[in-house]
């Protein structure tokens, strides 16, 4: 006798996925020659559906015999009423049959009470793993209520969504990329998933470094040296430093803690192409807006920070009207946001008390269906 299943199924809401989830679809991958795994979501929950089937798709992404369907389910979850059991299982069907497997299900893997009943209506073997979470003492609830606690319960791709994006901004020489390593540091300092806090540099500035080398590179042997000042900036240019800054963030964060600190953004990036070009193009904006939540931007003024001409700076005169308008984009943003003033020492505790809030309030994700 066999001790392997034809066609296992897992259901559930993965909201969001966790490693105690991930210990289910594993256990089933292992008995069975097919999996489907159907993500149920209702429209109200603060994580989408097709995120949560993203997540768990790249996870099993290496075993094509686990597939991973998702459907719409905002049905009140009553395990005593007929009629409640009768819709959900409806749904479920209805997932099975988008997938790539046959739709009869021989086995129901679960780690809840209602797994029996379940696997029942399906006229399915139970297969019911951790009731207690001896295992995995974690659960989605536990999730939601506090991730930073169970940071390492959660794969990348999660993390990276539930990251708390903190941007700093700043014209020229104010000290951005000086407040944003600082913090980044002070929240490494700390220990625990924010040991994992990373730094997100500017592009721009190491566009910059390129452009001067080749256009030194390309100067006469007999000619002047070219400087920061002679470089030409076209919108192709920004638009690859927003693309290229969005994407190196989006795998900082991946791999990063609870808060991600970021050096720039494609939305500053907006405000140096107005300064180079005299305004921001469409598919620079278009990035700017494509970026995930931010949570906090933290703004470096000039009044406090002299001008240092470190060679890939042309613009003293101009960081007057920069700080200006970045207050104006930052107000119209709709984030939350704050100004920097002061010396080094000052500015990195108001970061921090800054991040120490965003932090205490939470994520406040809403709670699914009961």
């Amino acid at each position: 006798m066999s001790d392997r299943f034809a066609h296992g199924l897992v259901i559930g809401k993965f909201y969001p996925p966790h490693s105690g989830h991930h210990f289910l679809i594993r256990s089933a991958a292992d008995a069975c020659d097919a999996v489907t795994v159907v993500v149920m979501a209702a429209a109200h929950e603060s994580v989408p559906l097709a995120d949560r089937v993203a997540w768990i798709g790249e996870h099993w992404a290496d075993e094509p015999h686990v597939a991973v369907v998702g459907v719409d389910d905002d049905l009140p979850v009553d395990y005593e009423s007929e009629a409640a059991w009768e819709g959900h299982v409806a749904l479920m069907r209805k997932a099975l049959s988008l997938g790539p497997h046959v739709p009869g299900v021989d086995a129901v893997f679960s780690s809840e009470p209602y797994g029996t009943e379940l696997a029942r209506r399906f006229g399915a073997a139970p297969v019911l793993l951790d009731l207690g979470r001896d295992t995995f003492a974690v659960s989605g609830t536990k999730v939601r209520a506090d991730p930073v606690a169970h940071w390492d319960e959660i794969e990348p791709p999660v993390r990276a969504w539930l990251a708390r994006r903190v941007v700093v901004v700043g014209a020229e020489s104010t000290g951005t990329t000086t407040l944003s390593r600082d913090l980044a540091a002070a929240l490494r300092a700390r220990g625990g998933p924010h040991a994992l806090t990373r730094w997100v540099p500017e592009y721009g500035r190491e566009l910059t470094v390129a452009k001067l080398a080749r256009a030194r590179a390309l100067a006469a042997p007999d000619g002047p040296r070219p400087g920061v000042a002679d470089l030409h900036w076209d919108d192709a240019d920004f638009e690859l430093v927003a693309r290229r800054q969005n994407r190196t963030e989006q795998h900082a964060a991946r791999a990063g803690g609870p808060v991600l600190v970021c050096d720039t953004d494609a939305l500053a990036t907006t405000v140096w192409q107005e300064r180079y070009r005299g305004r921001a193009t469409g598919p620079v904006l278009d990035l700017a807006r494509s970026v995930p939540p931010r949570a906090l931007y933290l703004l470096t003024p000039d009044a406090d920070v002299p001008f240092d001409d470190d060679g890939l700076r042309d613009g003293e005169h101009l960081r007057g009207w920069m700080t200006g308008r970045f207050r104006e984009v930052l107000a119209s943003s709709g984030v939350r946001w704050l100004e920097l003033p002061g010396d080094r020492p000052t500015r990195l505790a108001a970061a921090l008390t800054a991040v120490d809030g965003l932090l205490a309030d939470g994520w406040n994700l809403a709670d699914p269906l009961g």
